[in-house]
């Protein structure tokens, strides 16, 4: 059994990858500082698996503490990364703060693992910024970043392709992301933000609940069908099998070279409107919602194409739009029924 390091496994994305490589057979050790998330994820994914996972807390710009965790843990194949942080809105405020937390905690699991490692990068489909034609393949340029945490996926990708090509034992996929939502059918893990939430899905159903105001919809006036925003919206468990089906790539040494990318989405885009429609249809819960200005820097419209997901990594999205706003929802009245806090 292959023993992966999941690091940020009580996030997100996170906690749901290490559920889905228990299913997958996988022996699975969890690393987080617990900045944004919350220790009692571990308890909910002991109720999902029936396993009380190998858990540290650790701080990855902490060297010492990720050498020292390297050397304990000599027989770990391969890791996910997930680790860093993520709110676009603060690292225009922080930059400093994303810069050293996102790249000392890369470096550092490069360096204590000594670059000897299978390698899933959790990457994001900001790297293209808006681009020249749509659906995006992963042949699009990256352009420049529109904010600190942008820079620091691309930044991070050079890294990891600049050292796999000089590290013929590292072999990297990068997963460039569209945007997850959802949450597990059991309504057991899901996105709980810190604070006001910064994307749509999470604002959605806070506001349902009415723990927000009325949902502003940025813009009503751009190129699209309805005149609303568009991104490409996947469920966070096709997105956690992704990272498996990564980690089985890279094991059975099918990489093509040390370092491959890979958009992970639907394939299909969703307006914000077509978004609070969807979630007012499969839940029978009218929203409020009002028009406001456009928000600088947001991207138009943005899709990926994801054939070479499909043809090579073996892996496509299979929840539509309806579980995504389904499974949300259920998330969202388990929380408020039973606080972690």
């Amino acid at each position: 059994m292959s023993k992966i390091l999941v690091t940020g496994g009580t996030g997100y994305i996170g906690s749901h990858t290490v559920v889905e490589l228990h299913n997958a057979g996988y022996e699975v050790v969890i690393v987080d500082d617990l900045s944004n998330s919350n220790i009692k994820i571990l308890t909910q994914l002991h109720a999902i698996t029936g396993k009380w996972f190998d858990f540290q807390e650790i701080d990855l710009q902490d060297d010492r503490a990720v050498q020292e965790f390297a050397e304990q843990n000599k027989d770990i194949t391969g890791i996910i990364h997930f680790a860093a942080s993520k709110a676009v809105g603060e690292s225009v405020q922080k930059p400093l703060k994303y810069y050293r937390n996102n790249f000392y905690g890369l470096i550092n699991l490069l360096t204590s693992f000594n670059s000897k490692i299978d390698f899933v990068f959790s990457s994001s489909c900001t790297v293209y910024g808006q681009p020249d034609s749509l659906p995006v393949t992963e042949a699009a340029p990256v352009k420049k970043a529109e904010s600190p945490y942008g820079n620091t996926k691309q930044i991070a990708e050079e890294i990891l392709e600049e050292t796999a090509a000089v590290t013929p034992e590292l072999r990297v996929i990068a997963l460039r992301y569209f945007n997850p939502v959802g949450a597990h059918e059991t309504a057991l893990i899901g996105e709980l933000p810190n604070g006001v939430p910064a994307n749509l899905v999470p604002f959605i159903t806070q506001s349902a609940i009415g723990k927000r105001g009325p949902i502003t919809v940025y813009g009503n006036d751009y190129d699209t069908p309805d005149g609303s925003a568009i991104r490409d919206y996947i469920h966070v468990v096709d997105l956690a099998k992704a990272h498996v089906a990564a980690v089985k790539r890279l094991a059975e040494n099918k990489t093509s070279s040390g370092y491959e990318v890979f958009n992970i989405g639907t394939g299909r885009g969703s307006s914000v409107l077509e978004i609070i429609a969807a979630f007012e249809k499969v839940n029978g819960e009218k929203l409020n919602y009002n028009i406001g200005p456009r928000r600088a820097g947001d991207v138009v419209q943005i899709y990926g194409d994801v054939q070479k997901s499909n043809d090579e990594l073996g892996w496509k999205a299979q929840l539509d739009l309806n579980e995504m706003m389904r499974s949300a929802w259920e998330w969202e009245k388990y929380i408020k029924a039973n606080p972690f806090e």
